[in-house]
């Protein structure tokens, strides 16, 4: 444990092409197992915060590394966390030493904030862990609790949880956390801002054998920051700069629409590009736009908290697969969701607040690629839109358009004319 009075490190901050030379996986000494396993992914080179915190995290030190959704931490954490623990598994025959036992005593722990994250990184990671003799499950609230005990009394060296629900198992006995090898805190600053922090210290203050601890969060300040200083041993800080800022990767509009006029103007808008995601403030009006766009013909979904899990997910795997062009979510329901490949993400109303401008658009523009970013807002909610301009630091005109201007099919290349601007 570290002195509680020392305030950690900077991350330490490097431009991408420091690690053109280190960005393959077998250069990062990642096992071949792994490495066969991701190239059948199509996989062969590392992101930028793989490059830098997979050599430490192999060596066993505790990892910071500051990191927004979609910079491909996840293998960051998930491939040094499987290679370690089958090392210390893998007994003399070539076998895993752990054999199934009621209660769960994982190996490797993956916390994170909702259900929907959860699920995404057991899918990135089970066929990793399979590659190297191990087994994972995942378990978070909204799904049958029995039928994760049954998969947990099956055995299983690593697992990946949300706080609520990892507790629950706790409290059942069914599941303990005190042999745990490595534990990893993804999306702190969510589970944070959510009100986990006690879960996850309740995790924490159970951890009384030597661990490694890996912790990835979008900032390191405030309860996190705290966090770090009480909780991890020595960490090494790392974190991309500049080159990969989410706003400069965006093209943004902000359009001032009419009301009657507004969902035929998203429809023109998401009818342009392959995969679509729109923000409403509220799960009713997500309901709405989803049954109006319907009337235009085109196929959506909404993705909110008064869905049942089975009917979240399912929108979900048809989304990211492809079936599903639009996906129309709440903010709640989109914390913490790791979506590739968003072409558009379109605020159909208006966000909270800048930052909440930054975590809906970052589905888009995701690993340093590009992505368009709409505002529809009606005359009302021009204020709104220069509020959050001007606390982004954008200077972007206000254009007034219609349902049936071709501008709206050319998003990604139109640059508006600041004398058009309606303010």
């Amino acid at each position: 444990m570290t002195d509680l009075s020392a305030s950690p490190p900077q991350p330490s901050a490097a431009p991408e092409d420091l690690y053109d030379t280190m960005r393959t996986f077998e250069s990062l000494k990642v096992a071949e197992p792994l490495v066969k396993a991701l190239a059948n992914d199509g996989i062969t080179t590392a992101f930028p915060i793989q490059a830098m915190t997979i050599a430490d995290a192999l060596e066993g030190r505790d990892v910071c590394g500051k990191a927004k959704t979609g910079s491909g931490k996840t293998l960051g954490f998930g491939l040094p966390m499987i290679q370690r623990i089958a090392a210390e598994l893998t007994g003399p025959d070539g076998t895993l030493s752990q054999i199934p036992g009621q209660p769960a005593s994982p190996k490797g722990l993956v916390l994170l904030p909702t259900r929907e994250l959860a699920v995404q990184v057991h899918d990135v990671l089970k066929p990793l862990a399979e590659a190297m003799g191990m087994r994972v499950a995942a378990v978070y609230g909204g799904a049958d609790i029995e039928k994760q005990i049954k998969l947990l009394r099956k055995g299983c060296e690593l697992i990946i949880a949300t706080p609520g629900r990892l507790i629950d198992l706790g409290d059942r006995g069914e599941l303990r956390v005190d042999e745990l090898d490595v534990l990893v805190l993804d999306e702190a600053d969510r589970m944070a801002d959510m009100g986990f922090m006690p879960q996850v210290e309740w995790v924490l203050r159970r951890l009384t054998r030597p661990h490694q601890t890996l912790l990835f969060s979008a900032t390191l300040d405030g309860a996190v920051d705290r966090l770090v200083s009480r909780y991890l041993t020595d960490p090494v800080f790392h974190e991309v700069k500049s080159d990969t800022q989410t706003v400069a990767k965006m093209v943004h509009h902000f359009l001032a629409v009419h009301q009657m006029d507004k969902i035929k103007v998203a429809g023109a808008i998401v009818s342009t590009y392959d995969k679509a995601l729109m923000f409403c403030r509220t799960k009713r009006g997500a309901d709405k736009v989803v049954e109006q766009l319907g009337g235009l013909g085109i196929q959506a979904a909404a993705i909110h908290g008064d869905l049942r899990q089975q009917q979240r997910e399912r929108a979900l795997a048809d989304f990211m697969s492809g079936k599903l062009h639009v996906l129309v979510a709440t903010d709640v329901a989109a914390r913490g969701l790791h979506i590739d490949a968003v072409d558009v993400v379109v605020h159909y109303d208006p966000p909270e607040d800048e930052k909440a401008y930054l975590h809906r658009s970052g589905r888009t523009a995701r690993a340093g690629t590009e992505g368009v970013v709409v505002s529809l807002l009606l005359w009302n909610q021009l204020v709104e839109g220069e509020v959050i301009q001007r606390r982004l630091g954008l200077k972007l005109p206000f254009i007034e358009v219609f349902s049936n201007d071709p501008r709206l099919k050319e998003l990604g290349t139109w640059q508006p004319d600041p004398a058009d601007s309606v303010l």
